[in-house]
């Protein structure tokens, strides 16, 4: 063989080779990509790890009186590893499955004990690293759980993967649920406190190194958070608890009474505009209600006859009429329409009394009559009362006021400025027309209502909150004066004579009734009222602001018959409760001097005395008396107190977190029940704003 034979056939080999290794290659990328392909894949996101999120404990939410209005507690979440180092030896794991499966279809009673040793034996023949037991257990079903057959072999060993979330409670249930809010990814616009104050509340979530497994599920990689979670800061809010519970029971009790479609309530703390309650109700069954729709703040409708306090007030102020002047009521002509007052005429009056009795032909006259030839000069007072703006809440929902004046499309040169003179021909929301109301009782000083008063991180505060002032003046002395006069008339000698008016204290308010229109039909399709009284107390001091608006009642419909009722009990109840305005008595029992009694029924304190066995004569200012050492040392001693932990242990959720939060401490709970232990025992000292965890069973 030649050379050059020789040297050609080694080329043609070596070729052959590499032909031979290529169609290798491809082979086996072929078998790779599609006979392994899976078993690869699922390998490889076995072993893709990322951070993940650890929700943060948002923060309480408080009643101003350190109720605590909403908080976040522990729930949980149970997975099991399969191939935990405990139970690796398939003996050890099969001779206590079973047992694990009992307990399990005992305390959860959901499946049966065959069902739950089906679900951990294919669990373990898949090595599942992951299986999910069980969702939404509590604290003290943990504690039970983990000392479960296998569970109780320790934290590593036993394969039992807790991942805590945080479950958003409401002590207090309904009460006040609308203005707390609640929290929703999926709803773009906020609610309540808990939307606006989202920045605040949510804290600053963790994060947690996490691994992909089989089936794309992800699980924890250590059993610590790498990077823990921050609490969210606590919202101190301007709802009063007891407040809030007294308007939410009066108001459902006159909704189911009177059968009407929905209601709101507004309680407004005059000089600093801080809410102390706020109700709404709708109608959703028979004789049953509940907080469906904002109407105080977002429920914009013509306000009635309770408008007319700005319709005299404008009056006043440019001297058109004086309260003695005099006025025809019972109709009043022009183009178009009548305007008749629904009571019948009660002829020539003074503009005082035609007030106080509510007379629409009266003060359409009057408007119409000082107004028509400049109608602009009327309006002008609304705008610069800013009855057309909104308020700025704090919480979201606002209306937008709708308030015509003669620039407008549709107004009518006829027939709008009489109108609006009672109440029609424009929108706003009752706590608009509360504000302003509060704006009369506050001495001419026009305030923004507010519902949060400070922003707290570990008990300091990181943001106040203070009532906007939008006038400082809304009209002179002398016109507020008068205007006083004539809503404690209204209450005294008029529509609220023998409903609102209560001996012990003096209430100034106007009573509304309007008819309202039923969407694109109209007024005349079908008739709905809505009633309301808005007014102060006490009226010769003002202290609160209260405003009742009842929608489409079926059972009478006049507004000192249907609001007026709400508004009393209300008054009443907040009055007694009110040490501030109730001046208090001393009271001796078998001649010991007993804490400070509110103004009430005497007569029934001494029956229930007497029932109990215990004689008492009520003290006169002269047997109080009390050595200034005495005072100092009760005084100090009290104050001792409050700087120690109470002890809740007995307690029930709601009042340990209402005793500790009153006292300065952040809570965190577990459980559910009565608090069996505290972290910190009572009676001992830590700072304000310290951690305090309490266990129910």
């Amino acid at each position: 063989m030649s050379i050059r034979t020789n040297i050609l056939l080694r080329v043609y080999l070596a070729f052959g080779l590499i032909i031979l290794f290529a169609g290798l290659v491809v082979v086996q990328l072929f078998r790779v990509q599609f006979a392994q392909g899976q078993k690869w894949r699922s390998m490889a996101k076995a072993l893709s790890t990322r951070y993940m999120n650890v929700e943060a404990a948002r923060g309480n939410i408080f009643s101003v009186d350190g109720s605590l209005l909403a908080t976040s507690v522990p729930e949980y979440e149970l997975h099991m590893d399969m191939l935990a180092g405990g139970i690796a030896d398939d003996k050890i794991f099969y001779s206590k499955v079973d047992s694990l499966a009992m307990k399990l279809s005992a305390f959860f009673g959901d499946k049966s004990e065959r069902e739950y040793a089906r679900i951990l034996r294919d669990a373990r023949r898949d090595k599942d690293r992951y299986q999910l037991i069980r969702r939404k257990v509590t604290y003290q079903e943990l504690k039970k759980i983990r000392q479960f057959p296998i569970f109780n072999m320790g934290k590593y060993k036993g394969g039992l993967i807790i991942v805590q979330k945080n479950k958003r409670i409401l002590p207090f249930r309904a009460l006040a649920a609308r203005t707390i809010g609640y929290k929703n990814e999926n709803i773009k616009n906020p609610v309540g406190l808990e939307g606006a104050y989202a920045e605040y509340i949510n804290g600053e979530n963790g994060q947690r190194l996490m691994q992909r497994i089989a089936g794309g599920v992800w699980m924890p990689v250590n059993t610590e958070e790498e990077i823990s979670p921050k609490d969210g800061a606590d919202i101190i809010s301007t709802i009063d608890v007891n407040f809030q519970d007294v308007a939410q029971n009066a108001l459902e009790k006159q909704l189911i009474k009177s059968e009407a479609d929905h209601g709101c309530v507004i309680l407004m703390e005059v000089a600093t505009g801080e809410v102390r309650a706020v109700a709404n109700y709708t109608k959703v069954a028979p004789g049953e209600y509940k907080e469906q729709f904002n109407y105080a703040i977002a429920g914009n409708q013509d306000p009635g006859s309770t408008f007319k306090v700005a319709s005299y007030m404008a009056l006043l102020e440019d001297h058109k009429v004086d309260t003695s002047t005099r006025v025809n009521t019972g109709s009043y002509h022009i183009p178009g329409k009548t305007i008749v007052d629904s009571h019948g005429s009660i002829g020539v009056v003074s503009v005082k009394r035609a007030f106080e009795t509510s007379s629409n032909a009266a003060v359409a006259y009057l408007v119409n009559n000082a107004y028509h030839e400049n109608q602009s000069q009327f309006t002008d007072h609304l705008y610069d009362w800013k009855l057309n703006e909104k308020l700025g809440l704090q919480i979201p929902g606002e209306a937008q006021p709708v308030v015509k004046n003669p620039k407008n499309r549709s107004w009518n040169k006829n027939m709008t400025l009489p109108q609006m003179a009672y109440g029609y021909e424009m929108q706003l929301t009752p706590l608009k027309m509360l504000s302003f109301y509060n704006a009369i009782a506050n001495n001419g000083r026009y305030v923004a209502p507010i519902f949060v008063r400070e922003i707290k991180r570990l008990g300091n505060t990181i943001e106040q909150f203070h009532a906007k002032v939008i006038n400082d003046k809304i009209c002179s002395d002398e016109t507020l004066k008068k205007m006083h006069e004539m809503l404690e008339g209204v209450v005294s000698e008029g529509t609220g004579k023998g409903i609102i008016y209560n001996p012990l204290y003096k209430v100034a308010g106007k009573t509304g009734t309007a008819q309202v229109a039923d969407g694109r039909n109209g007024y005349k399709a079908k008739r709905q009222y809505q009633a309301s009284f808005c007014g102060y107390f006490p009226a010769d001091k003002p202290k609160y602001s209260l405003i009742v608006v009842i929608n489409d009642p079926k059972h009478g419909y006049y507004a000192a018959e249907v609001a007026g009722p709400v508004f009393r009990e209300i008054a009443d109840k907040v009055y007694s409760n009110d040490l501030e305005i109730n001046h208090q008595s001393p009271v001796r029992f078998a001649g010991i001097l007993q804490p400070a009694a509110k103004s009430g029924n005497g007569k029934a304190l001494h029956q229930v005395m007497n029932k109990l066995g215990v004689r008492g004569v009520q003290a006169s200012d002269s047997t109080v008396g009390e050595d200034n050492d005495t005072t100092e040392k009760r005084g100090t001693l009290a104050k001792r107190k409050t700087e120690l932990v109470p002890s809740v242990t007995g307690m029930g959720l709601s009042d340990a977190l209402f005793v500790l939060g009153n006292a300065g401490y952040k809570v965190a709970v577990r459980g559910s029940g009565l608090v069996k232990r505290q972290s910190v025992t009572g009676g001992s000292i830590i700072p304000k704003g310290s951690k305090i965890t309490i266990e129910l069973e």
